[in-house]
């Protein structure tokens, strides 16, 4: 296996990667600019969804929330993996391998960009139903989670290599 950085699949997971950054930052921008989140900061999109305006400092479920002395080390954490997850996509064989971190590369950089130019990540989509409330995320955060989901499946079920070449 041999280091591929203009490929057809390195191309590829690029485009998923390219995609996934755009979506989330255009979805980003249109809510936090064209919404008006009224008082109570939320409005309601479907029985099931709502927008919300919510600057999450921290990680998942805002842990480890660093304020301004630590967003910069999260922000960094989120580029350093992007390029680490870039090299890997630069040695993939396989396509499903090169979408999957394609959508990892776009979802890190886009709650990069967002730690960069805001100082915290915005998360705007509430979804609840039968009183239960799941955590606020963005479309970075879908993409990261359909990009772990991929190679999950791929390891399992896929032709994901089980042994190092």
């Amino acid at each position: 296996m041999r280091l591929r950085l203009t490929g057809p699949l390195t191309r590829t997971g690029a485009l998923y990667a390219l995609l996934a950054l755009v979506v989330d930052q255009a979805s980003k921008l249109a809510v936090l600019h064209g919404v008006d989140f009224g008082d109570d900061g939320k409005v309601t999109v479907l029985p099931f969804l709502d927008f919300v305006r919510a600057w999450n400092t921290g990680i998942s479920y805002g842990m480890f929330a660093g304020g301004s002395d630590g967003w910069w080390l999260l922000g960094g954490l989120k580029i350093a993996a992007a390029v680490l997850f870039w090299f890997w996509l630069a040695r993939t064989e396989r396509r499903v391998e090169a979408v999957a971190l394609g959508l990892l590369i776009g979802g890190a950089l886009g709650n990069a960009i967002d730690r960069v130019a805001y100082g915290a990540v915005f998360d705007f989509v509430s979804l609840h139903a039968f009183g239960f409330y799941w955590y606020v995320f963005n479309l970075s955060d879908v993409a990261i989670v359909a990009g772990v989901a991929l190679l999950l499946y791929d390891s399992f079920f896929g032709g994901a290599q089980k042994t190092p070449s």
